[in-house]
Formats: C-alpha cells, sequence, structure tokens
C-alpha cells in the first residue's frame, strides 16, 4: 500500500537512477562499455558467423592506419593521441576476430580482453583533456541553471572548446540582454562555476554579434611566471612590435608608426619592463631614432645609452630635446610639401623619431615650459614619423598638460593601477564600464592593450628583460644605430646659428663648445682601458654622429686613440 499526502512528484526507480548514473558518467565507464561490446559481439559472431574472422583482421587493421595518418581531422591532435587509438583499433580487431574464430570462452581470451582491458584503460581515464573537456560539458550542461542564478535567464551555450589553458564557449544571450549584462555577473560567473577569483574573461564573439559572446574559463594562470625576452620580434619600424603574449599564447603585436603611445601604472607595476621590451625591439630596427627623456638622472634608461641618439637627464637638456623635436617636425613638413609627399616613409638614410619620456609627470612638474611642445609632436607628429612615448603613473590632466597630448595617444599600455577610476585615466572613458578592470591585474608586467586593433581587453604579460640580456642587446644593436637624416640635422643646425646670432650681449660658450670641452676633458681622465662610447654620450649629450665625427677629428690629430673597438682615450702625449 502507498499512502500519498503530499502533492509532490514520485521518486524514480532504480532503473531509472542506474540509467543516468550510466550515462552522466559514459565518458569514465567507456572503456567498460567497449569490453563489454567486444564480448557480446564476439559471442554473436562466434555463434552466426564464425568464417569472418580474417574480414575483422582486415578491417581492424585498416581502420588503425586510417586513425594513425588521418586521425588529426576527427580530434587526435597529438601523435601520443593517433597512437593509442590506432594501438586500441587493432588490440580490439584481433581479439574480437579470435573470440570470432574460437569462441568467448575459449582460454586465455576472457583474461586477455580483462588483463589488456584495464591497461588500455588507464591512460583513458587520466588523459587530462578528456577529463577536461568531461568537466566542462557537464558545466555547460548546468548552464541553464547557473543563468537562473546569476540573473542571465535565457542564454544557452552554443559551442564549447577546451585548451592548454582552460576552456571557452560560445554563448547566445536572450532578447534585452547584453555583454554589459554579462560583464557585471563575472563575479557571480566565478562562483558559479567554482573558479579562482579573476578566473572568467568576457569578450565579444568574432562576429561581433550583439547577442552574443564569448566566456573564457582559466585552470590555471598562463602569466603566473615571468616570461623571458625572445629577442627583437622586429626589424623596421613599420612592423607591429610583440609586446609579450596574451592569455591565449598570442602575441600583444601593435604598430607604432605614426601612432603615439601611453604607458601607464602604478609603481612596481611593470612599467620599465614594458619600456625596456619596446627598446629591445626599437634598438633592431635601422630605420628609427631614439630619442629619450628619463628625469631620474637616466636611472632606467641609461643601460640603453649606445643604442639612444640622444639622452636627456635634466630639466635643461629635456627642454632643448623637445624644442629640437619640433624643429625636425617642421624641417620634415617642409621637405615633404617641396618634394609633393603627403608621409615620411621611414628608411635608414630617412628614419622615423622615437621619443620615449619615462615618468612623463616629472618632466611636468620640471619643465612646465615644455607642454607646448609635447602637444606639438603629438598633434602634428603623425605625417612625418615623429612619435611620442609616454610612460607614467597617473596620466591626470595636470600631469599630462593642458594641451592634446592624452586625446592624441592612440596606443594605451595599462599595467596595474590602484584605483578603479584610474582606468579611465589611462584607457580613456568608459572603459572600466566596458571591461578593461586593469585594477584586477595581480602581478608586474601584465598589461591590458587598446590601440585599433586590439579594441577587446584582454590580458597580456610584457616579456622580461634581466640586466644582463639589456646589456647584451644594447651592445649588440649599438654599431648598427642610424644617424639623423640631413633634413633633420640641417635644420638643427640652422636653428643653432640662429639662436646664437640673435643675441646682442656677450655670449656663454655655446653648446657644442661646451660639449667639446666636456669630451676632451673626458678623455684626458680616462683610464687605460678607455672610455665607452655609452659613457661620452651621457656626458657630452652630443648626437651619436656628432660624436663619432669629433672622435675621428680627434684621433686623426693625434689628440685621442682608439684602444678597443667602442672606447677611447687621449693619446699619451696630450696626457
Amino acid at each position: 500500500m502507498v499512502i500519498i499526502d503530499r502533492d509532490v512528484q514520485f521518486p524514480d526507480v532504480a532503473a531509472v537512477l542506474v540509467a543516468r548514473a550510466l550515462w552522466r558518467y559514459r565518458s569514465e565507464l567507456a572503456p567498460v562499455y567497449l569490453v563489454a561490446l567486444l564480448a557480446l559481439g564476439g559471442a554473436l559472431l562466434h555463434l552466426t558467423h564464425a568464417e569472418w574472422w580474417p574480414w575483422l583482421v582486415g578491417v581492424a587493421t585498416v581502420t588503425a592506419w586510417a586513425l594513425a595518418t588521418f586521425g588529426e581531422r576527427v580530434g587526435l591532435a597529438l601523435r601520443i593521441e593517433r597512437a593509442y587509438a590506432a594501438t586500441v583499433a587493432v588490440g580490439a580487431g584481433g581479439w574480437l576476430a579470435a573470440a570470432t574464430a574460437l569462441g568467448v570462452t575459449f582460454r586465455p581470451l576472457p583474461f586477455v580482453l580483462a588483463g589488456v582491458g584495464f591497461l588500455f584503460a588507464v591512460p583513458w581515464w587520466v588523459h587530462r583533456r578528456r577529463r577536461a573537456k568531461v568537466r566542462v560539458d557537464r558545466q555547460i550542461a548546468a548552464w541553464p541553471e547557473i543563468a537562473q542564478a546569476i540573473g542571465l535567464a535565457g542564454s544557452s551555450a552554443q559551442s564549447a572548446v577546451v585548451d592548454v589553458w582552460g576552456w571557452r564557449a560560445r554563448f547566445a544571450l536572450a532578447r534585452g540582454q547584453t555583454i554589459q549584462d554579462v560583464i557585471g555577473k563575472i563575479p557571480a560567473i566565478e562562483s558559479a562555476l567554482g573558479t579562482f577569483r579573476g578566473a572568467v574573461r568576457v569578450a565579444p564573439t568574432r562576429d561581433d554579434k550583439a547577442n552574443r559572446f564569448e566566456l573564457r574559463v582559466l585552470d590555471t594562470d598562463p602569466h603566473a611566471d615571468a616570461i623571458p625576452w625572445p629577442g627583437p620580434s622586429v626589424s623596421s619600424i613599420t612592423e607591429p612590435i610583440d609586446l609579450g603574449p596574451f592569455e591565449d599564447a598570442t602575441g600583444a603585436r601593435v604598430l607604432l608608426l605614426r601612432r603615439h603611445g601611453l604607458f601607464g601604472g602604478v609603481a612596481g607595476s611593470g612599467k620599465s619592463g614594458g619600456i625596456n621590451v619596446l627598446m629591445g625591439n626599437l634598438s633592431a630596427c635601422r630605420d628609427v631614432v631614439v630619442w629619450a627623456i628619463d628625469l631620474k638622472r637616466g636611472m632606467e634608461l641609461q643601460p640603453w645609452a649606445s643604442c639612444i641618439d640622444r639622452l636627456a637627464t635634466t630639466p635643461e637638456q629635456a627642454r632643448a630635446m623637445l624644442r629640437d623635436a619640433v624643429t625636425v617636425l617642421e624641417a620634415r613638413a617642409e621637405w615633404l610639401t617641396t618634394n609633393g609627399r603627403r608621409v615620411w616613409e621611414p628608411t635608414p638614410e630617412l628614419p622615423a623619431l622615437v621619443i620615449i619620456v619615462d615618468e612623463y609627470a616629472e618632466l611636468a612638474d620640471d619643465v612646465p615650459n615644455a607642454a607646448g611642445d609635447t602637444d606639438s609632436i603629438a598633434r602634428r607628429g603623425r605625417a612625418v614619423a615623429v612619435t611620442l612615448i609616454a610612460a607614467t603613473q597617473r596620466p591626470t590632466q595636470k600631469a599630462m598638460g593642458k594641451g592634446a597630448v592624452r586625446s592624441q595617444m592612440d596606443v594605451r599600455v595599462c599595467f596595474r593601477v590602484r584605483e578603479r577610476r584610474d582606468v579611465d585615466l589611462i584607457l580613456g572613458q568608459g572603459m572600466l564600464n566596458a571591461g578593461w578592470h586593469a585594477h584586477t591585474l595581480n602581478a608586474p608586467g601584465k598589461f591590458l592593450l587598446s590601440a585599433p586593433e586590439h579594441d577587446t581587453p584582454r590580458r597580456g604579460r610584457a616579456y622580461l628583460l634581466t640586466d644582463a640580456t639589456v646589456a647584451q642587446t644594447a651592445e649588440r644593436h649599438a654599431s648598427a644605430r642610424p644617424a639623423l637624416d640631413e633634413v633633420s640635422l640641417r635644420a638643427l643646425d640652422e636653428a643653432r646659428m640662429t639662436s646664437v646670432s640673435e643675441p646682442s650681449s656677450p655670449l656663454p660658450p655655446s653648446g657644442d663648445d661646451t660639449a667639446d670641452t666636456v669630451l676632451r676633458e673626458a678623455l684626458d681622465g680616462a683610464p687605460d682601458e678607455g672610455l665607452p662610447i655609452a659613457h661620452l654620450l651621457m656626458i657630452t649629450q652630443m648626437s651619436r654622429p656628432t660624436l663619432y665625427r669629433r672622435l675621428a677629428e680627434l684621433v686623426t690629430a693625434g689628440r685621442a686613440v682608439q684602444v678597443t673597438r667602442g672606447r677611447y682615450k687621449a693619446a699619451d702625449h696630450v696626457r
């Protein structure tokens, strides 16, 4: 007798529960199902068609060959997976042929089936990608309940793929739902899926449909450890530079020609590492001249001095450099007009000019009258291939000046920030609400890249250049660095002559005379092994071509000698 006293559903019978369990764990029980199928098939074939056993051997052989040769087309991506599938096909076909000819109970066929079946089952059970796929399938199957719980009811999964770091799936949204709704639910999705914090990424699909989104879930952080720099990714400024890998192992490549850039992030977030990656690539380009401003007395950029044509470490030098950059800009614009060209195409003879400013806020504080020059470079530098790259902690209006510098930055690289509002300061207004969560970056070197070709938030990590790598790279490329073009050099010489001839009062020593005096004094006091070019560039503030020309004159006149390649000192009779 069954007494029904509540309006509830009847419990499932045991057979239904067993069937559900067998279906739910079908992947784990697949080897058991295969063994059972072979035993049943062998028994039936032995009773009905015992003479078929040669055909079974042939079919098994052809199947194994096909899996080994074409298995990649059916999802067996790795060679070891294709070898495993081919071995199972041969073993299963061979046993079935034997059982068809001799009978399932013929000794030792039952023991061979059980023993070999267990041996083949172990690799299947421990296979990482299979287990990950099963886990993902179960999470996708549970998505309707998850969506209902987190406020995305009606959304549905369309496809899912397992990769080396986790899995990603494509979802369709219900009517009226948008990707912004999904971005706001990321913490709830992480909780529902049982992942670690920061494991979920949401991005538009490749077709950019408003009612679709791609969900990426990381099982392990691909950026947990620092990634050594593999070397320069470019040989020309016309090629996109690889700053570091994204989480899907693709490179964060960005083109800097005719684009100004902004590197932002708190102290210790990895900005200097990003600048090192940039310098390592620019040093390998023979069609770009690098000028740099480092008002921390060269602490960050001094190791690259041999590859930098001009390095400013004081406010006065920075002011002069930016003023000269505007002179170069205007001279190139006039040259383009005269020759009927619209843009400056970089070549080793007509190189681009990249100006890197480390800690831009220091420049605004120490050299406030340089704001007009940086503004002019930002607005007019694109066509003439004069590029400004600024690195700063907080690019506020005060730090960036009152001009158009920040608004002209097409390339934004945002490292970790402390406050959420700083995301919009670096990446642009509204980027925080659009899913660019730089405040959640949890390791030095991790960044978000915003550029015309990178309009969705993807996390990358800048390559790591050790001090030894920087020194080796700078030494390798120092001798191949190009000189500034004749158009720019002529304009700078004319500007200096004009500035010297204008005052009517007694003039102090010119910059060239002062630099020449510093050079001679440095050579006089040089040790026996001589002074390197990088050191002479830093203390004289000469451009590289000017320094080499002056050293050649001193050597010809017998006042200086070249001790070894790249090292000079005064001649013994002068000392």
